[in-house]
Parts: C-alpha cells; sequence; structure tokens
C-alpha cells in the first residue's frame, strides 16, 4: 500500500515546501532586475505617481497577453522578462502608495532595496496564506490565467484610483498590487518548469 504522504505516489497532495523555494527563486530574480536598475538609474521611478506605476504594470500585462494570443515576438523581450516586470513596479506602486511621490531620487540604492525586501515580505506572506487555504490551486492554472487575472486587477485597481481610492467593500489598492505580484511569479514559476530551468528547487 502507498503511504499517503509520498506525493509521488499521490500527486494531488500539495508540495508547499517546493512551493516556498520556487517563488524565492524568482523573488531573488526579480530583485536580481531591480538592484541593477537602481545602479544604473537611481531610484529615479520615485518621480511615478501610483496611477502612472498601473498603467507602466498595464502595458507590460496586454503584450504578454498580445504575445499570448499572437504567437510571435518582434522584439527581443521575452515573457518572463515581462513578468519581472510586473513583479517590480508592482513593489514599487506599493512603495509610492506608502511614501507619496517624490519630485527627485530621494532614495538611496540601499534604502530602495530595504523597502523592496519589505514589501516583498509582505507579498509573500499573502502568497504562503492562500496558497495553503487555496491547496495550491494556482498549479492546476494555464500561464494565460495568470494573465487575465493581472488585467483583471489592473481594471480594478485603475476604477479604484479613477475614484480617488475610495472602495465599499472591495479590497484596496494594495492588495491588487500584492495579488499581481503573486500572479506574476506564478507564471514565473510556470515557464521555468516548462523549460525546466527550475530543477534544482526539486531537490
Amino acid at each position: 500500500m502507498s503511504n499517503p504522504t509520498d506525493r509521488s505516489a499521490n500527486p494531488g497532495v500539495p508540495d508547499f515546501p517546493k512551493t516556498e523555494k520556487q517563488f524565492d527563486k524568482a523573488i531573488m530574480e526579480c530583485r536580481e532586475v531591480y538592484a541593477s536598475k537602481l545602479r544604473d538609474y537611481g531610484a529615479s521611478w520615485r518621480l511615478m505617481r501610483p496611477t502612472a506605476v498601473t498603467d507602466q504594470i498595464l502595458i507590460k500585462a496586454d503584450r504578454i497577453r498580445s504575445l499570448e494570443t499572437k504567437g510571435e515576438s518582434r522584439v527581443d523581450e521575452p515573457v518572463d522578462d515581462a513578468f519581472r516586470a510586473i513583479v517590480n513596479y508592482g513593489i514599487i506602486g506599493l512603495i509610492q502608495l506608502q511614501l507619496g511621490y517624490a519630485d527627485r531620487k530621494d532614495l538611496t540604492p540601499d534604502e530602495a532595496l530595504a523597502l523592496y525586501d519589505r514589501n516583498m515580505a509582505a507579498t509573500r506572506e499573502v502568497m504562503l496564506a492562500k496558497n495553503h487555504d487555496y491547496n495550491e490551486a494556482w498549479r492546476k492554472m494555464r500561464v494565460s490565467s495568470y494573465t487575465d487575472l493581472i488585467l483583471m486587477k489592473l481594471m480594478r485597481t485603475k476604477e479604484i484610483e479613477d475614484n480617488m481610492g475610495h472602495t465599499e467593500v472591495s479590497e484596496g489598492v494594495d492588495a491588487n498590487y500584492q495579488d499581481m505580484i503573486n500572479y506574476a511569479i506564478f507564471g514565473l514559476i510556470k515557464l521555468a518548469e516548462e523549460t525546466g530551468s527550475d530543477r534544482d528547487t526539486d531537490k
């Protein structure tokens, strides 16, 4: 008789530790991109109002959906790079909501990285809680569904922004940013699984 806790014999059993490893690897890759751009440009994004950050995420998500629909790209930006951009702009959006936008680069790279880590840790906690409650339902979804969910969250965010942040029963902009970040990371995990680049997380 097979062991009920043996995941190889019971593929439907959730593998939460594997998800954490894959999630953390994706976070590390996104953070490396964020840190590299800080070295090149500094925290120039501090001038962006949250609405502009939302629109930038929309551009990236629209591009992913276009590539998924057309099946070809004429610009050298892979889908996984666009998902990483959504993750990083989502974190930037959370920072801008907390600090307000500025008229100059008023954060050092170290300060900007510390804010990134703090907001990513909080977003990761949201993922862990929802992943537990939904029993890893995201693994049954297609990557294109993450794209559509991100676009839906963007539409909701734009409505909230146009209503000056007012909601009656819905979550605020910050919660929508966190969901977009997490959906984008799920997309990165699924794409890594498809290409086999996540093999080290199985150890």
